[in-house]
């Protein structure tokens, strides 16, 4: 039963991150079990699980929601996604073996190759294997579980920003540069570079935010 409901909290969680259950969506534990073909516990275990990351919220007498995050909110947990980043990356600068340098440049690799064919779902999942490298990379398992957290949490808005004109040709430059500071193990320069690539600074995040209600509707 756990494996059951992890994985459809996986599942759950995926439709959230492409946006086919939006911020706000009501979350009916009996259409969700007729849909994955389940019993409504395993649902119900998932969906507390989710709530514990706060993906979802689960509201007395109202059920469970997909969560929304007002653009104040979107701000604040990019400037702390921000830090996390540029710690891991300091930290993997200083740590990673050389194996996972070379995994990491196949990930840069694989990033390359969604770039090109103009794929920005693809690119989509091949940055967060990129991004999740650089988490374990900084051998600090406190800090990348706390990493992955967050940045699970702003998947759907992550994946949103991706469809900016240009974000994915650019995101791509600022991995280079990322890349390039691991290997020569600077690591201060990889925690600016990283935070930089965090924060959508100016019209970047203008626009994510213009998009949010042209996508919802």
């Amino acid at each position: 039963m756990k494996n059951r409901s992890a994985s459809l909290r996986e599942e759950i969680e995926e439709l959230i991150a492409t946006g086919q259950l939006q911020p706000g969506h009501h979350l009916d534990e009996t259409e969700l079990a007729e849909q994955f073909g389940v019993s409504r516990t395993p649902i119900r275990e998932a969906l507390i699980q989710l709530a514990s990351m706060g993906i979802i919220e689960m509201r007395p007498r109202r059920g469970a929601q997909v969560a929304t995050i007002s653009p104040q909110q979107l701000v604040e947990m990019f400037e702390v996604m921000a830090e996390f980043e540029a710690m891991c990356g300091r930290m993997a600068a200083r740590r990673m073996s050389k194996q996972e340098q070379a995994d990491l440049k196949t990930a840069h690799e694989a990033c390359k190759d969604a770039r090109d064919a103009e794929d920005p779902d693809e690119y989509f999942y091949k940055n967060e294997v990129f991004h999740y490298l650089i988490y374990q990379g900084s051998h600090n398992d406190f800090l990348a579980t706390q990493a992955m957290n967050l940045h699970r949490r702003l998947r759907p808005y992550r994946r949103l920003q991706l469809r900016v004109r240009d974000r994915i040709a650019n995101s791509y430059n600022e991995h280079d540069g990322v890349v390039q500071a691991i290997l020569q193990g600077e690591a201060e320069m990889t925690a600016n570079l990283l935070r930089g690539h965090i924060m959508i600074q100016g019209q970047r995040f203008a626009d994510l935010i213009a998009s949010l209600p042209r996508v919802a509707n």
